[in-house]
């Protein structure tokens, strides 16, 4: 993001904070309407920010944007309108924007690849959608660098701990968990933590690395703050995923990749486009209030008035305390082993300043070898069987007819995605990458043409 772009968003949320009754004045619509549309069309501007789901749903301001996909009478394009992008396209696209950074012709690879790859599984929010705005516009701003060295700093045989020196956690993570399953190959297990990282990408990426090469799998990063403790309102822990993977006879390997709140922002925001209410127990205001307004929940997530709850909800009726166990027990991993920087010490802002800073994130990774304790081909029969018996068991009548096991919805999106010729592309993903392919050195005469152009 430009500076120009980030005063004229610190002003929309001054607007927001100086006036949370606001969006009932005429003078202040006015007002923010007006700021939105000059942020709108400031350079580096992120199309996917949530300042515009609040305008649209808060302040009922909702820009036109000429560069739109055509629609049919609905403020979203039908979706066989979206342009099919090929994924080995979209790969050597975003492989080439990180090479415009500086990144090694060998980290940019590794670093397309996670991304490309949580596209071809669906994860639509991990992948070419993070690009620009987590990975791109830090480095811009310099709150993350594209080339760093990873410093090895204590190792035995079974175990490391690494410092990834604030460098991109896309290159980091694979060769953290890389070096969990070389010890795991030679000694049975290996355990790797990991700190002064960024964010890493899906992390069932990496559950995914470890069942591929005959090993289980288990990952967990740490995040900006965003889930309350139980019977707490203060943002303290981030969304904090637990991912396990474990290879089977199946097509495809049980990797169950999911975060430790109830919700996330970006799930939020989908019930805001939809108009409908967020469910009671999955966010929880300052004053201890469960919400379920989206709309006044949006504008308080980014004024720090409202936190994410736990996998369980709010309080301890549906065992809230059970997620918020889990977070912070990823959380306690992330950190404690390292030393490592939590809550507002990675939120990504300078609360005096209002600028970005740095987030030094942690990670643990862990392999265990699986033919150390009994034969790979067996441990498979045995997960297989399993949970084909889950998946045949009896169905509830009022439900879709089918029951999914862990990693088989991400691999019917593959499978979806690959038959279509590869990935959709929404209006707001091409801005992104036009706008890339515009400014970053080298990539107009790689690119003078995209697909959807």
């Amino acid at each position: 993001m430009t500076a120009a772009a980030d005063t004229i968003r610190s002003e929309l949320l001054s607007i927001i904070g100086k006036n949370p009754e606001g969006h009932k004045d005429e003078t202040v619509r006015t007002a923010f309407a007006s700021k939105l549309g000059e942020y709108s069309n400031a350079e580096g501007a992120d199309p996917n920010d949530v300042i515009f789901a609040i305008g649209k749903t808060v302040f009922g301001v909702d820009l036109p944007d000429a560069k739109k996909a055509k629609t049919n009478g609905s403020s979203k394009p039908a979706a066989e309108e979206l342009p099919i992008v090929d994924f080995d396209y979209m790969k050597e696209f975003m492989k080439e924007v990180f090479l415009s950074y500086g990144v090694t012709p060998e980290r940019a690879e590794i670093c397309s690849d996670v991304l490309i790859e949580a596209d071809k599984r669906g994860i639509d929010s991990h992948g070419l959608g993070r690009l620009k705005p987590i990975y791109c516009d830090r480095m811009d701003n310099g709150i993350l660098w594209p080339e760093k060295p990873i410093d090895i700093i204590t190792e035995s045989e079974t175990t490391a701990l690494v410092d990834g020196n604030l460098g991109l956690g896309l290159y980091i993570g694979p060769h953290c968990m890389q070096m969990a399953i070389d010890k795991a190959k030679k000694y049975g297990v290996g355990f790797v933590a990991c700190r002064n990282s960024t964010h890493y990408g899906i992390a069932g990426y990496y559950a995914t690395m470890a069942t591929d090469q005959g090993c289980i799998g288990f990952t967990g990063t740490n995040a900006r703050p965003s889930i309350a403790p139980t019977f707490g309102v203060e943002p303290m822990m981030g969304t904090n995923p637990l991912v396990f993977g474990l290879p089977s006879t199946d097509d495809f390997p049980f990797v169950i990749d999911c975060a430790t709140s109830v919700n996330q922002r970006g799930k939020i925001e989908k019930y805001a486009r939809e108009g409908v209410d967020t469910p009671a127990g999955a966010v929880i205001d300052d004053q201890g209030i469960e919400r379920t307004d989206t709309e006044g929940i949006l504008r308080d997530m980014v004024l720090g008035k409202c936190a994410l709850t736990p996998v369980g909800g709010a309080g301890d009726k549906m065992g809230g305390y059970k997620g918020f166990g889990w977070a912070a027990t990823v959380e306690l991993l992330c950190t404690a082993l390292q030393s490592g920087p939590w809550g507002e010490d990675i939120c990504g802002v300078d609360r005096a300043t209002g600028k970005p800073k740095p987030m030094p994130l942690g990670h643990f990774f862990l392999a265990i070898d699986i033919e150390k304790i009994c034969p790979l081909d067996t441990f498979k029969k045995n997960t297989g069987e399993f949970l084909k018996a889950l998946r045949e068991s009896k169905k509830a009548p009022t439900g879709p007819g089918r029951i999914w096991t862990a990693g088989e919805p991400e691999n019917d999106a593959r499978i979806s995605r690959t038959s279509q010729g590869g990935m959709k592309v929404v209006a707001p993903l091409q801005k992104n990458m036009i706008d890339l392919r515009n400014n970053r050195p080298g990539l107009k005469e790689k690119y003078p043409k995209l697909p959807f152009e």
